[in-house]
């Protein structure tokens, strides 16, 4: 009897450790990346940025515009309740604003302008939560260019400059299924100065805030 009730115990003891196993949360990782419609704030009220180039005024500055974001990171190793991460992100964005048509007799005020903005570094992250959904801080250092050009126009060297960038911020994941979930992504990149060509402005030192949504995959 007494073996009987050791055996039911042992296999009680079994079972249960087997349960828990089993309903643990998985672990961060090991590999994910995300793909986010993005949203950028390029301002439209700096007579500085409108300076740097030439045949613009500041009331063409585009503003608000749409883009996409293409990220990934791989989780490195965990320290009690932080997972550490290495990736990468790169990020495009464009807008484009159009002068209102003029009416009859009328002369049209503005210029048609396009705007580009790609910025792509490499990224550290800090991540909390498991495998089913996590919030992060993340940030790297890289180098962006900054196109803002009339249309019809050809770009300048402006458009084409090399600007070293930081980009800090954070978002979440959540996974209802095993490799696709839901992410968001809020984040700033801190733009330095362009270089002033001929009469023309520097762009000035800049902080764009940049907020995207989209899916992840793991």
């Amino acid at each position: 009897m007494t073996r009987v009730r050791s055996a039911l115990v042992l296999l009680l003891v079994a079972v249960c450790s087997r349960a828990e196993a089993q309903q643990a949360p998985p672990r961060i990782g090991p590999l994910v990346a995300d793909v986010h419609l993005t949203f950028p704030n390029f301002p439209n009220d700096s007579p500085q940025l409108s300076g740097s180039r030439t045949g613009i005024d500041v009331t063409d500055l585009p503003g608000l515009g749409r883009g996409i974001d293409i990220a990934a990171q791989l989780y490195v190793f965990k320290l009690r309740n932080i997972t550490f991460g290495l990736g990468g992100n790169l990020m495009i964005g464009t807008s484009h604003f159009s002068p209102l048509a003029p009416g009859p007799g009328q002369v049209a005020v503005g210029h048609a302008v396009s705007e580009r903005y790609t910025s792509f570094a490499p990224q550290v992250s800090i991540n909390f939560g498991n495998g089913d959904g996590w919030s992060y801080l993340s940030g790297g250092i890289g180098n962006s260019t900054w196109s803002l050009v009339p249309d019809g126009a050809v770009a300048g060297p402006a458009d084409q400059e090399s600007l070293k960038t930081i980009n800090y911020g954070g978002g979440a994941r959540w996974f209802k299924k095993r490799h696709v979930g839901f992410s968001f992504d809020v984040r700033f990149y801190a733009i330095n100065p362009g270089t002033p060509f001929g009469p023309s402005l520097g762009s000035p030192r800049t902080r764009l805030l940049v907020m995207g949504a989209g899916v992840s995959l793991k």
